[in-house]
């Protein structure tokens, strides 16, 4: 136990050291990297919890489409969260409700749209961060050049190496944290932003297979059926 509390208070008077040698800089990138760090968590656990990448949920409603199970395809695609499925039961309750095809694929594009935008909130404070990183750094490490060419001239003719290298490694250190923070955020957020991309194609995909002739031949939407009523355009508004 003695060791551990030891541990603690010399982990503890190591991080204050490192504070006071990068100074308000370094103290500025750390906390945007723990803010990186809890928007990266949030977004892959919502990316987790919508299961951004399953595809055959959506996959196997569509075949059920293909094969007139009209229905049923609705069922299985309302099941799953991602978005994807989502979009494609969408769809599928406009052809049932007999909706002409411009209105149906104008839904999907509009939903396929706002499911988007709500995955990618949150990559602009990560953008944001990694820009500002290194240029954070960067700027420490010139206020501390400063700082130690100004100590320099005070020493006068009294010239020490020492000081000239201890201020350089102070100043190098802001740069360093800076790096270190910009890398892994540009690094994931680049990784999310492809799991979005994908699933954009992935959604225009969809639209386009279920309005494309040979995927929907024999499918239910191929019997043509009334005009719908305004009550009929109500309810596929309302995603009923």
């Amino acid at each position: 136990m003695f060791d551990q509390f030891t541990a603690l208070a010399w982990g503890r008077d190591r991080l204050l050291t490192f504070l006071e040698l990068g100074g308000p800089v370094v103290v500025i990138l750390l906390g945007m990297s723990v803010l990186a760090l809890t928007i990266i968590l949030t977004k892959m656990a919502h990316f987790s919890s919508v299961r951004v990448g399953h595809r055959r949920t959506a996959e196997k409603a569509l075949a059920l489409y293909r094969d007139g199970r009209l229905h049923e395809a609705i069922t299985r695609a309302e099941r799953s969260p991602d978005p994807a499925s989502q979009l494609l039961a969408r769809g599928l309750r406009g052809v049932r409700l007999g909706l002409p095809e411009p209105r149906v694929r104008d839904e999907m594009v509009r939903y396929g749209n706002v499911a988007l935008q709500g995955l990618r909130s949150g990559f602009r404070p990560l953008e944001v961060i990694a820009s500002l990183a290194p240029l954070l750094g960067l700027f420490g490490t010139v206020l501390g050049m400063i700082k130690a060419f100004q100590a320099l001239e005070l020493a006068g003719t009294q010239v020490d190496a020492a000081v000239l290298s201890g201020g350089i490694w102070e100043a190098l250190l802001t740069t360093a944290v800076g790096l270190a923070v910009a890398i892994p955020v540009v690094a994931l957020l680049n990784w999310l932003e492809a799991r979005v991309e994908r699933l954009g194609h992935r959604m225009d995909d969809l639209v386009t297979r279920v309005f494309t002739d040979d995927l929907s031949r024999g499918s239910v939407r191929s019997r043509p059926g009334p005009p719908p009523t305004d009550e009929v355009l109500a309810d596929a508004n309302a995603g009923r």
